[in-house]
């Protein structure tokens, strides 16, 4: 729940942050174990992969150790908030559990990419041309499992001029690009166990699909009930 009644926002607010406390574990969790391997960590710290799984960027030790999890903290806090200064935000209460789920979904994400992370400067033997493509797919067909539950908003979902001016537009974008975002999940994870160049152009096929084919799609139904 976002909202109460007499616009008085802060109790949800508590509220919310009472239900998603495993997430917040997560996050503190993800800064403990930064903490935990500083004093191990090299001055430049592995955080960028090709397709072929090899290293190709590097940051700061502290980035390594704590830049993602304060990064998801702050996307969590972003994802938290948007709903309070949102114009539609009365539609939140409609999909709130699908906006849980999304919260839940982009958190627990971006934490097993700091795992990743913090596993190959160790020296573990993690497959990240494999690991990180999965991640990225499993996280499309999550969200798109519960895009057709959105409800008009300026914040989450397919935003394109036209769905943002109509309600029949929004719906049905929706209700189609989840299914073509659950599709463009499963064939990026077919890509992620490819692995290799192969993979990596399956993984970027199926992003290109989940962009492009709502957005045209969106105009076209524009068109037609505009006619």
């Amino acid at each position: 729940m976002f909202l109460n009644k007499g616009n008085k926002h802060s109790p949800s607010l508590i509220n919310t942050l009472l239900q998603e406390w495993p997430l917040w574990l997560l996050i503190v969790a993800a800064l403990v174990l930064g903490a935990v391997i500083y004093p191990q960590l090299p001055e430049r710290v592995a955080s960028h992969w090709n397709f072929r799984g090899e290293v190709d960027g590097y940051s700061s030790r502290f980035w390594g150790a704590f830049g993602i999890p304060l990064m998801t903290a702050g996307i969590y806090l972003l994802m938290l908030f948007v709903p309070l200064i949102d114009p539609r935000r009365e539609n939140y209460e409609n999909f709130a559990g699908a906006y849980r789920a999304i919260k839940a979904a982009t958190v627990i994400f971006m934490i097993c990419i700091h795992l990743v992370v913090v596993l190959s400067v160790l020296g573990f033997q993690v497959p990240v041309g494999k690991v990180i493509p999965a991640g990225v797919s499993l996280l499309i067909l999550i969200i798109g499992s519960r895009m057709g539950q959105l409800r008009h908003n300026y914040f989450v979902g397919i935003k394109t001029p036209w769905t943002l001016a109509s309600e029949e537009v929004w719906q049905k974008t929706h209700r189609l690009g989840g299914r073509i975002w659950v599709a463009a999940g499963i064939l990026g994870l077919a890509g992620a166990l490819l692995g290799g160049s192969a993979g990596a152009l399956v993984l970027a096929a199926a992003l290109a699909l989940a962009v492009i084919v709502p957005v045209v799609y969106s105009y076209l139904v524009y068109r037609r009930i505009s006619e």
